[in-house]
């Protein structure tokens, strides 16, 4: 099989992925700049941001991924030219995040077990349930933007999508800033401003998707109006394949929901060193997912047209240009790390804490240089397998994996054995390149190329 493939095959990727990296950038900017902002409040706020924030998206994924999984589900049926199927997939992606909106409030009530169980020092953990709650408030308005950018994702209409999320970042940038520090009418409100800032954007941006797709030309063409009925079979089947890929991201969240909180116990300082690492880490991660979900788009419109060739050259296409992408971040990480560091360092510390900061910095964005690599892998043979509907191995894999060599070996070493905070990074890094090794193998052996997502579709099983 040849290397090298056809332009216009990294062109068709490209199209699709560019703008959905775009997208995700957007997401990325918005938790870096409010890290950013964060850690230039106080010391407390970035060491409680990062948890409190991971702790909240572990909930949330559970109902994000699976409304976000509406995405192949689209694509399987615009590839098999179903397009009235389109407006049903979208209105039973809406009604499961109504759904979803209820429960999230519901888990705010859990904020001071959850982060008194963490063990963190008092006043971090007061900023943890601050910032928890908020979360959860406004978790469905998250969940709901979801569910509509899969309207244009899954049919290859990426660009919208982009420029939505785009003007969500660029109105919570500034709301973030001044609701942190106070500026002009706004109050100081420090980490309650941050999620408060947050959770605007995810209203702004389900608003503008809303008056965007619900027009009358789209409910010709899709039944986005006429097609709103609750359809049992449709919403079954989104569940069946959209949970497995829902738990994936819920089990990798937990996985490091853990990590930080094991963290955590090693020291307050070594916990915002990690913090500002995997804020860092973030300038890689969102635009992977962004990339992995232009793979599901195109897998999926392949296996809709029941050509599978055609899902083999856009995962291959996808694969070189990413790791283009992630060799440029990690020359950054390994060669120029002091820049991105100081961009994170709180005021007031003593030079002895700049100093520490400063060295352990360093060697972890050596860690996060390693971690971005089998990561890129990982997301791009995933992303195909979700395309095609192999979400139950993935979960299973994930989670069989994350507890063998992630959690276990984590919470052990550090906890029994006091083997400090580079052991625990190294226990990361071991983590996902045995699951990118997994995920890889599991393409390769092709079973994928015969599934399907959509009832319409040949050979469904």
């Amino acid at each position: 099989m040849p290397t090298l493939l056809p332009k216009e095959k990294y062109r068709e990727v490209l199209r699709v992925s560019l703008p959905l990296v775009a997208a995700m950038a957007s997401a990325t900017v918005m938790q870096f700049t409010d890290r950013i902002f964060l850690s230039n409040y106080s010391l407390d706020a970035i060491a409680a941001a990062l948890p409190a924030g991971i702790a909240a998206h572990f909930f949330i994924t559970m109902f994000d991924g699976t409304a976000g999984y509406l995405n192949v589900f689209i694509a399987q049926y615009t590839g098999a030219a179903a397009l009235n199927r389109v407006g049903a997939a979208l209105w039973q992606g809406i009604y499961f995040s109504l759904a979803a909106a209820l429960v999230m409030i519901g888990l705010a009530s859990l904020a001071e077990p959850i982060f008194r169980i963490a063990g963190h020092a008092p006043e971090v953990q007061q900023l943890e349930v601050i910032y928890f709650r908020v979360m959860c408030f406004g978790a469905g308005f998250h969940v709901l933007s979801t569910t509509m950018a899969c309207f244009y994702s899954g049919r290859g209409r990426t660009r919208p999508v982009m420029v939505i999320n785009m003007i969500g970042m660029l109105v919570n940038i500034p709301l973030d800033y001044a609701l942190i520090n106070g500026w002009g009418v706004f109050p100081e409100l420090g980490i309650l401003g941050a999620a408060l800032a947050t959770v605007f954007s995810w209203f702004l941006t389900s608003a503008v998707f809303g008056l965007l797709i619900f027009t009358r030309q789209n409910d010709l063409t899709f039944g986005v109006l006429k097609q709103r009925a609750i359809d049992r079979r449709l919403l079954q089947r989104l569940m069946r394949f959209g949970i497995p890929g829902a738990l994936q991201f819920t089990a990798d969240i937990f996985t490091f929901m853990f990590f930080i909180f094991v963290v955590g116990r090693i020291g307050k300082l070594e916990l915002a060193v990690t913090n500002i690492a995997m804020s860092i880490d973030t300038l890689s991660f969102f635009p992977l997912m962004g990339i992995s979900l232009g793979t599901s788009t195109l897998v999926g419109q392949a296996l809709g047209r029941n050509k599978p060739q055609d899902a083999v050259a856009a995962t291959r296409a996808t694969l070189h240009l990413t790791l283009i992408y992630t060799a440029s971040l990690m020359a950054l990480f390994v060669l120029v790390p002091k820049p991105l560091l100081t961009l994170f360092w709180p005021e007031g510390l003593e030079p002895a804490q700049y100093a520490k900061i400063n060295t352990m910095g360093i060697v972890l964005l050596r860690y996060v240089a390693g971690f971005l690599f089998f990561d890129a892998v990982y997301m791009i043979y995933t992303g195909a397998l979700k395309g095609a509907g192999d979400t139950r191995f993935i979960l299973i894999s994930i989670a069989s994996v994350s507890v063998l060599v992630m959690v276990l070996p984590t919470y052990v070493g550090v906890v029994h054995f006091g083997l400090g905070l580079y052991y625990a990074w190294a226990c990361a890094v071991l983590f996902i390149f045995i699951l990118a090794v997994v995920v890889a193998l599991r393409y390769r052996q092709g079973r994928w190329k015969k599934m399907r997502v959509i009832e319409e579709a040949p050979g469904d099983e």
